[in-house]
Protein backbone atom coordinates (compact mmCIF):
# COMPACT_ATOMS: atom_id res chain seq x y z
CA UNK A 1 0.00 0.00 0.00
CA UNK A 2 2.78 2.08 0.51
CA UNK A 3 3.55 2.17 -3.26
CA UNK A 4 0.27 3.48 -4.18
CA UNK A 5 0.55 7.32 -3.88
CA UNK A 6 -1.62 8.92 -0.96
CA UNK A 7 -4.75 10.29 -3.30
CA UNK A 8 -5.40 6.38 -4.20
CA UNK A 9 -4.97 5.42 -0.95
CA UNK A 10 -7.49 7.96 0.63
CA UNK A 11 -10.01 6.89 -2.25
CA UNK A 12 -9.43 3.08 -1.79
CA UNK A 13 -10.34 3.58 2.29
CA UNK A 14 -13.54 5.83 1.30
CA UNK A 15 -14.48 2.68 -1.55
CA UNK A 16 -14.13 0.20 1.46
CA UNK A 17 -15.75 2.35 4.04
CA UNK A 18 -18.41 2.54 1.55
CA UNK A 19 -18.79 -0.80 0.94
CA UNK A 20 -18.91 -1.72 4.45
CA UNK A 21 -21.81 0.84 4.85
CA UNK A 22 -23.46 -0.25 1.95
CA UNK A 23 -23.49 -3.58 3.48
CA UNK A 24 -24.49 -2.87 6.85
CA UNK A 25 -27.52 -1.01 5.24
CA UNK A 26 -28.63 -3.90 2.56
CA UNK A 27 -28.27 -6.61 5.65
CA UNK A 28 -30.50 -4.51 7.92
CA UNK A 29 -33.41 -4.02 5.34
CA UNK A 30 -33.29 -7.66 3.93
CA UNK A 31 -33.67 -8.17 8.11
CA UNK A 32 -36.30 -5.94 8.20
CA UNK A 33 -38.13 -7.31 5.37
CA UNK A 34 -37.57 -11.05 6.26
CA UNK A 35 -39.43 -10.17 9.92
CA UNK A 36 -41.59 -7.37 8.25
CA UNK A 37 -44.89 -8.35 10.41
CA UNK A 38 -43.31 -7.50 13.22
CA UNK A 39 -40.96 -4.32 12.12
CA UNK A 40 -43.66 -3.32 10.67
CA UNK A 41 -46.23 -2.78 13.31
CA UNK A 42 -42.86 -1.68 15.50
CA UNK A 43 -42.52 1.43 12.82
CA UNK A 44 -45.70 2.49 12.75
CA UNK A 45 -46.12 2.69 16.40
CA UNK A 46 -43.11 4.87 16.42
CA UNK A 47 -45.24 7.08 13.87
CA UNK A 48 -48.64 6.98 15.76
CA UNK A 49 -46.30 7.70 19.16
CA UNK A 50 -44.83 10.78 17.17
CA UNK A 51 -48.01 11.82 16.22
CA UNK A 52 -50.17 11.34 19.91
CA UNK A 53 -47.65 12.20 22.50
CA UNK A 54 -48.44 15.76 22.88
CA UNK A 55 -51.95 14.16 23.71
CA UNK A 56 -50.65 12.15 26.83
CA UNK A 57 -47.95 14.36 27.90
CA UNK A 58 -51.20 17.18 28.62
CA UNK A 59 -52.93 14.22 29.95
CA UNK A 60 -50.09 13.31 32.29
CA UNK A 61 -49.44 16.65 32.87
CA UNK A 62 -52.89 17.02 34.24
CA UNK A 63 -51.67 14.53 37.07
CA UNK A 64 -53.26 11.67 34.64
CA UNK A 65 -51.72 8.19 35.69
CA UNK A 66 -49.27 7.54 33.33
CA UNK A 67 -50.98 3.94 32.22
CA UNK A 68 -54.28 5.70 32.22
CA UNK A 69 -52.96 8.54 30.08
CA UNK A 70 -52.08 5.87 27.51
CA UNK A 71 -54.77 3.94 27.41
CA UNK A 72 -57.16 7.17 27.35
CA UNK A 73 -55.17 8.40 24.31
CA UNK A 74 -55.08 4.82 22.62
CA UNK A 75 -59.06 4.64 23.45
CA UNK A 76 -59.46 8.11 21.70
CA UNK A 77 -57.22 7.18 18.54
CA UNK A 78 -59.28 4.05 18.27
CA UNK A 79 -62.74 6.19 18.22
CA UNK A 80 -61.21 9.25 15.52
CA UNK A 81 -60.19 6.73 13.20
CA UNK A 82 -62.66 4.10 13.60
CA UNK A 83 -65.47 6.76 12.88
CA UNK A 84 -63.21 8.60 9.99
CA UNK A 85 -62.91 5.02 8.23
CA UNK A 86 -66.52 4.06 9.39
CA UNK A 87 -67.37 7.97 7.35
CA UNK A 88 -64.92 7.40 4.50
CA UNK A 89 -66.01 3.74 4.01
CA UNK A 90 -69.55 4.90 3.90
CA UNK A 91 -68.98 7.51 1.45
CA UNK A 92 -66.79 5.14 -0.72
CA UNK A 93 -69.49 2.63 -1.27
CA UNK A 94 -72.13 5.11 -1.49
CA UNK A 95 -70.38 7.18 -4.45
CA UNK A 96 -68.36 4.33 -5.65
CA UNK A 97 -70.19 3.44 -8.68
CA UNK A 98 -70.57 6.99 -9.63
CA UNK A 99 -67.07 7.95 -9.28
CA UNK A 100 -66.20 5.38 -11.07
CA UNK A 101 -69.28 6.05 -13.87
CA UNK A 102 -67.47 9.19 -14.07
CA UNK A 103 -64.38 8.01 -14.92
CA UNK A 104 -65.57 5.48 -17.46
CA UNK A 105 -67.74 8.48 -19.08
CA UNK A 106 -64.43 10.99 -18.67
CA UNK A 107 -62.80 8.28 -20.98
CA UNK A 108 -64.96 7.56 -23.35
CA UNK A 109 -65.29 11.36 -23.86
CA UNK A 110 -61.43 11.50 -24.15
CA UNK A 111 -61.59 8.69 -26.88
CA UNK A 112 -63.66 10.59 -28.89
CA UNK A 113 -61.82 13.64 -28.95
CA UNK A 114 -58.35 11.61 -29.40
CA UNK A 115 -59.39 8.26 -31.15
CA UNK A 116 -58.13 5.56 -30.33
CA UNK A 117 -55.51 6.85 -27.98
CA UNK A 118 -57.97 7.10 -25.69
CA UNK A 119 -59.22 3.34 -25.22
CA UNK A 120 -56.73 2.08 -23.28
CA UNK A 121 -58.35 4.98 -20.68
CA UNK A 122 -61.82 3.54 -21.10
CA UNK A 123 -60.56 -0.17 -20.43
CA UNK A 124 -58.89 1.28 -17.38
CA UNK A 125 -62.33 3.41 -15.94
CA UNK A 126 -64.34 0.01 -16.44
CA UNK A 127 -62.28 -2.35 -15.14
CA UNK A 128 -61.24 0.28 -12.56
CA UNK A 129 -62.30 -2.06 -9.14
CA UNK A 130 -60.75 -5.17 -10.99
CA UNK A 131 -56.99 -3.76 -10.88
CA UNK A 132 -57.68 -1.91 -7.43
CA UNK A 133 -57.93 -5.49 -6.90
CA UNK A 134 -55.45 -6.92 -8.88
CA UNK A 135 -53.11 -4.16 -7.48
CA UNK A 136 -53.72 -4.89 -3.61
CA UNK A 137 -53.46 -8.63 -4.26
CA UNK A 138 -50.30 -7.75 -5.79
CA UNK A 139 -48.95 -5.02 -2.52
CA UNK A 140 -50.18 -7.64 0.10
CA UNK A 141 -48.75 -11.20 -1.59
CA UNK A 142 -45.30 -10.52 0.21
CA UNK A 143 -47.14 -10.73 3.06
CA UNK A 144 -49.62 -13.39 2.88
CA UNK A 145 -51.53 -14.62 0.18
CA UNK A 146 -55.20 -14.97 -0.02
CA UNK A 147 -57.56 -15.02 2.63
CA UNK A 148 -55.06 -14.67 5.31
CA UNK A 149 -54.73 -10.90 4.07
CA UNK A 150 -57.32 -9.50 6.38
CA UNK A 151 -56.19 -11.61 9.54
CA UNK A 152 -52.84 -10.24 9.00
CA UNK A 153 -53.50 -6.69 8.34
CA UNK A 154 -55.94 -7.03 11.80
CA UNK A 155 -53.48 -8.79 14.33
CA UNK A 156 -50.58 -5.93 12.70
CA UNK A 157 -53.30 -2.96 13.53
CA UNK A 158 -53.74 -4.40 16.85
CA UNK A 159 -50.13 -4.98 17.68
CA UNK A 160 -49.39 -1.36 16.33
CA UNK A 161 -52.03 -0.23 19.14
CA UNK A 162 -50.14 -2.30 21.97
CA UNK A 163 -46.71 -0.97 21.33
CA UNK A 164 -48.10 2.54 20.70
CA UNK A 165 -49.44 2.18 24.49
CA UNK A 166 -46.08 0.84 25.90
CA UNK A 167 -44.21 3.44 24.00
CA UNK A 168 -46.72 6.51 25.48
CA UNK A 169 -46.78 4.74 29.22
CA UNK A 170 -42.87 4.14 28.88
CA UNK A 171 -41.56 6.99 27.00
CA UNK A 172 -40.43 8.47 30.47
CA UNK A 173 -37.61 5.58 30.39
CA UNK A 174 -36.77 6.02 26.79
CA UNK A 175 -33.81 8.35 27.86
CA UNK A 176 -32.59 6.14 30.30
CA UNK A 177 -32.64 3.18 27.90
CA UNK A 178 -30.89 5.55 24.55
CA UNK A 179 -27.72 5.43 27.61
CA UNK A 180 -28.03 2.42 29.05
CA UNK A 181 -27.42 0.81 24.98
CA UNK A 182 -24.53 3.29 24.30
CA UNK A 183 -21.12 3.01 25.21
CA UNK A 184 -20.42 5.69 28.03
CA UNK A 185 -18.34 8.01 26.38
CA UNK A 186 -20.70 8.02 23.47
CA UNK A 187 -23.76 8.44 25.65
CA UNK A 188 -24.53 12.35 25.42
CA UNK A 189 -24.15 12.42 21.35
CA UNK A 190 -26.39 8.87 21.41
CA UNK A 191 -29.16 10.81 23.23
CA UNK A 192 -29.08 14.04 21.38
CA UNK A 193 -29.18 11.90 17.97
CA UNK A 194 -32.12 9.66 19.65
CA UNK A 195 -33.97 13.22 20.27
CA UNK A 196 -33.27 14.97 17.09
CA UNK A 197 -34.67 12.16 15.17
CA UNK A 198 -37.56 11.79 17.20
CA UNK A 199 -38.42 15.26 17.41
CA UNK A 200 -38.19 15.08 13.02
CA UNK A 201 -40.84 12.40 12.93
CA UNK A 202 -42.66 14.18 15.14
CA UNK A 203 -42.64 17.26 13.45
CA UNK A 204 -42.96 15.62 10.20
CA UNK A 205 -46.23 13.13 11.47
CA UNK A 206 -48.11 16.43 12.91
CA UNK A 207 -47.53 18.55 10.50
CA UNK A 208 -48.57 16.53 7.86
CA UNK A 209 -51.82 15.43 9.74
CA UNK A 210 -52.53 19.09 10.11
CA UNK A 211 -51.96 19.43 6.27
CA UNK A 212 -53.91 16.77 4.84
CA UNK A 213 -56.79 17.41 7.23
CA UNK A 214 -56.74 21.25 6.02
CA UNK A 215 -56.35 20.29 2.64
CA UNK A 216 -58.97 17.67 2.49
CA UNK A 217 -61.72 20.04 3.82
CA UNK A 218 -60.54 22.59 1.70
CA UNK A 219 -61.22 20.23 -1.34
CA UNK A 220 -64.03 18.78 -0.14
CA UNK A 221 -66.04 22.13 -0.16
CA UNK A 222 -65.12 23.64 -3.39
CA UNK A 223 -66.14 19.82 -4.64
CA UNK A 224 -69.31 20.48 -2.46
CA UNK A 225 -70.44 23.77 -3.85
CA UNK A 226 -69.97 22.84 -7.48
CA UNK A 227 -72.01 19.73 -6.73
CA UNK A 228 -69.37 17.37 -7.94
CA UNK A 229 -70.52 13.61 -6.87
CA UNK A 230 -68.78 11.74 -4.55
CA UNK A 231 -67.18 14.89 -3.33
CA UNK A 232 -66.65 13.46 0.46
CA UNK A 233 -65.14 10.41 -0.55
CA UNK A 234 -62.95 12.54 -2.95
CA UNK A 235 -61.59 14.70 0.15
CA UNK A 236 -60.80 11.67 1.86
CA UNK A 237 -58.65 10.67 -0.82
CA UNK A 238 -57.01 13.86 -0.52
CA UNK A 239 -56.62 13.73 3.27
CA UNK A 240 -54.85 9.60 2.55
CA UNK A 241 -52.81 10.89 0.01
CA UNK A 242 -51.13 13.27 1.49
CA UNK A 243 -49.06 11.30 3.41
CA UNK A 244 -47.49 10.53 -0.26
CA UNK A 245 -45.64 13.77 -0.82
CA UNK A 246 -46.21 14.71 -4.36
CA UNK A 247 -47.49 11.54 -5.75
CA UNK A 248 -50.66 11.21 -3.61
CA UNK A 249 -51.55 15.17 -4.34
CA UNK A 250 -51.15 14.57 -7.68
CA UNK A 251 -52.85 11.42 -7.75
CA UNK A 252 -56.19 12.61 -6.04
CA UNK A 253 -56.70 15.73 -7.71
CA UNK A 254 -56.32 14.37 -10.97
CA UNK A 255 -59.06 11.74 -9.55
CA UNK A 256 -61.52 14.99 -8.63
CA UNK A 257 -60.94 16.78 -11.79
CA UNK A 258 -61.38 13.78 -14.10
CA UNK A 259 -64.62 13.03 -11.98
CA UNK A 260 -66.02 16.84 -12.61
CA UNK A 261 -65.64 16.46 -16.18
CA UNK A 262 -67.28 13.20 -16.71
CA UNK A 263 -70.75 14.26 -14.37
CA UNK A 264 -70.13 18.17 -14.37
CA UNK A 265 -68.71 19.42 -17.93
CA UNK A 266 -65.63 21.23 -19.18
CA UNK A 267 -66.55 24.50 -17.65
CA UNK A 268 -66.62 22.96 -13.93
CA UNK A 269 -63.79 20.78 -14.28
CA UNK A 270 -61.83 23.71 -14.86
CA UNK A 271 -63.41 25.00 -11.55
CA UNK A 272 -62.03 21.68 -10.29
CA UNK A 273 -58.93 22.37 -11.46
CA UNK A 274 -58.76 25.48 -10.07
CA UNK A 275 -59.82 24.66 -6.57
CA UNK A 276 -56.93 22.04 -6.28
CA UNK A 277 -54.50 24.11 -7.27
CA UNK A 278 -55.27 26.47 -5.38
CA UNK A 279 -55.35 24.08 -2.44
CA UNK A 280 -51.58 22.99 -3.48
CA UNK A 281 -50.26 26.38 -3.52
CA UNK A 282 -51.88 27.24 -0.42
CA UNK A 283 -50.21 24.31 1.29
CA UNK A 284 -46.96 24.54 -0.60
CA UNK A 285 -46.35 28.49 0.06
CA UNK A 286 -47.93 28.57 3.30
CA UNK A 287 -49.03 25.85 4.95
CA UNK A 288 -45.40 23.78 4.60
CA UNK A 289 -43.58 26.86 5.62
CA UNK A 290 -45.64 27.55 8.96
CA UNK A 291 -46.98 24.30 10.30
CA UNK A 292 -43.39 22.40 9.21
CA UNK A 293 -41.02 25.20 9.50
CA UNK A 294 -39.20 23.33 12.68
CA UNK A 295 -39.07 19.97 10.95
CA UNK A 296 -36.69 18.66 8.77
CA UNK A 297 -36.44 20.14 5.25
CA UNK A 298 -35.50 18.02 2.75
CA UNK A 299 -35.39 18.96 -1.03
CA UNK A 300 -38.08 17.50 -3.19
CA UNK A 301 -35.96 15.01 -5.29
CA UNK A 302 -34.54 13.72 -2.19
CA UNK A 303 -38.42 12.73 -1.12
CA UNK A 304 -38.66 11.34 -4.63
CA UNK A 305 -36.11 9.20 -4.25
CA UNK A 306 -36.98 8.20 -0.79
CA UNK A 307 -40.41 7.53 -2.12
CA UNK A 308 -39.24 5.63 -5.03
CA UNK A 309 -37.26 3.02 -2.90
CA UNK A 310 -39.53 2.85 -0.20
CA UNK A 311 -42.01 1.47 -2.66
CA UNK A 312 -39.21 -1.06 -4.10
CA UNK A 313 -38.75 -2.31 -0.46
CA UNK A 314 -42.12 -2.42 0.75
CA UNK A 315 -45.03 -1.02 -1.87
CA UNK A 316 -47.40 1.40 -0.57
CA UNK A 317 -46.46 0.63 3.09
CA UNK A 318 -42.81 1.72 2.23
CA UNK A 319 -43.92 4.69 0.82
CA UNK A 320 -45.60 5.72 3.83
CA UNK A 321 -43.24 5.29 5.74
CA UNK A 322 -39.80 6.43 3.68
CA UNK A 323 -40.67 10.33 4.39
CA UNK A 324 -41.15 10.31 8.15
CA UNK A 325 -37.83 7.32 8.14
CA UNK A 326 -35.52 9.68 5.99
CA UNK A 327 -36.40 13.05 8.19
CA UNK A 328 -35.37 11.02 11.01
CA UNK A 329 -32.24 10.26 9.05
CA UNK A 330 -31.44 14.09 8.53
CA UNK A 331 -31.75 14.82 11.73
CA UNK A 332 -29.52 12.55 12.42
CA UNK A 333 -27.10 14.08 10.35
CA UNK A 334 -27.57 17.49 11.21
CA UNK A 335 -26.90 16.90 15.06
CA UNK A 336 -23.79 15.39 13.94
CA UNK A 337 -22.94 18.30 11.82
CA UNK A 338 -23.74 20.84 14.41
CA UNK A 339 -21.74 18.95 17.19
CA UNK A 340 -18.38 18.45 14.33
CA UNK A 341 -18.89 22.05 13.45
CA UNK A 342 -18.79 23.42 16.99
CA UNK A 343 -16.11 21.22 17.78
CA UNK A 344 -13.88 22.70 15.34
CA UNK A 345 -14.89 25.95 16.70
CA UNK A 346 -11.32 28.17 17.08
CA UNK A 347 -12.60 29.46 20.62
CA UNK A 348 -11.54 26.04 21.65
CA UNK A 349 -15.02 26.43 23.57
CA UNK A 350 -17.34 23.07 24.34
CA UNK A 351 -19.70 22.23 21.32
CA UNK A 352 -23.07 23.71 21.83
CA UNK A 353 -25.85 21.02 20.57
CA UNK A 354 -27.84 22.03 17.60
CA UNK A 355 -30.88 24.09 17.66
CA UNK A 356 -33.72 22.31 18.31
CA UNK A 357 -32.34 18.92 19.22
CA UNK A 358 -34.38 18.90 22.70
CA UNK A 359 -38.06 19.94 21.07
CA UNK A 360 -40.07 17.50 20.34
CA UNK A 361 -38.20 15.11 21.87
CA UNK A 362 -38.97 11.50 23.94
CA UNK A 363 -39.43 12.82 27.97
CA UNK A 364 -36.73 12.47 30.11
Amino acid sequence: MQLLPAPVRRFAAWCVVILLASGVVYVAIRLCVEFRTAVTPALLALLGTALLRPLHRRLVEAHVQRSLAAGLTCVAVVAVVGGAVYIVVSALIETGDQIVASLRNAARDIADHFGAAGTSLDDLASNARELLGKFGGTAASGVVTGISVVGEMLAMAVLALLLVFFFLRDSDRAVGTVRALAPRTGADMAEAMARRAFGAVEGFMRGTTLIALIDAVCITVGLLVLRVPGAVGLGALVFVGAYIPYLGAFISGAVAVLVALADRGFAIALWALGVVLAVQVLEGHVLQPMIQSRTVQMHPAIVLLALTAGASVAGILGMLLAVPLTAAAFGIVHELQGRYAGSKSPSGAPPRPASGSGSGSVDS
